[in-house]
């Protein structure tokens, strides 16, 4: 990697890694409260909900907020979804996650919270990297690229307070790997950081890998600057 591509990546990051990034984004919900088990649960969800036209996700993860309430984590342990997101109620909620979809999700929730304290507690009984203990505890593939996922685990473990929470002590940052998306693949592939724009989980060590190149010990700040630049530069 090029001195100039180190130079141009470090001060994309540093002008898109703001407080003002949180207003447009869906980061901006779990941003709402203060009690870590109420970010951990509108975090995931939120993120889980991230993919499509941003409006329409600000839009329907508002709709899904107003249903939670004061509270996300006293919404899980009071059942009230089981009335909100029946179980057999196959109708779309968002795109192609139907209410049964989010009863589920809800479901793991609420059984992860009876038994822990909180969702980082919950994914500790689960062996790998911080990707594949969620992906475990959701039961999906670890083997995918999983942005949605990948972008949870960046507010939750990333010490960035302009917009990330940092409130899972019990990972490392450097284990964390960049959420893929179009920006992301397309600034990457620009840079040089990677030789395709394929949606894969391992493009995406890929590009992780180079910005370790840059950011050692927080390689997952690079997101800010590709996702960023990606964004702004279209």
């Amino acid at each position: 990697m090029t001195k100039d591509i180190k130079k141009k990546l470090q001060e994309w990051a540093a002008t898109y890694h703001c407080a003002d990034f949180i207003q447009n984004d869906p980061v901006q919900f779990p941003h709402r409260y203060t009690l870590k088990q109420d970010i951990e649960i509108s975090g995931l969800l939120t993120a889980i909900m991230s993919f499509g036209n941003r409006r329409q996700i600000l839009k329907k993860a508002d709709e899904l907020h107003a249903c939670m309430g004061a509270s996300p984590y006293q919404y899980v342990l009071s059942r009230r979804w089981e009335k909100d997101f029946p179980v057999k109620e196959r109708r779309s909620f968002y795109r192609m996650l139907s209410y049964a979809d989010f009863h589920s999700y809800f479901e793991r929730l609420h059984t992860a919270y009876s038994g822990y304290d909180s969702l980082e507690d919950a994914l500790l009984v689960y062996p790998g990297k911080p990707m594949e203990k969620l992906c475990r505890f959701l039961e999906v593939s670890y083997k995918s690229p999983q942005k949605k996922l990948n972008m949870f685990l960046r507010w939750m473990i990333r010490r960035g307070p302009e917009v990330d929470f940092g409130i899972w002590d019990s990972f490392d940052c450097r284990e964390l790997i960049i959420p893929l998306d179009t920006h992301v693949c397309r600034v990457a592939r620009l840079l040089e950081l990677t030789e395709t724009e394929t949606f894969s989980l391992k493009n995406a060590q890929r590009i992780t890998a180079a910005l370790a190149e840059v950011f050692p010990d927080d390689p997952c700040f690079g997101d800010f600057a590709l996702f960023g630049y990606g964004v702004n530069n279209k």
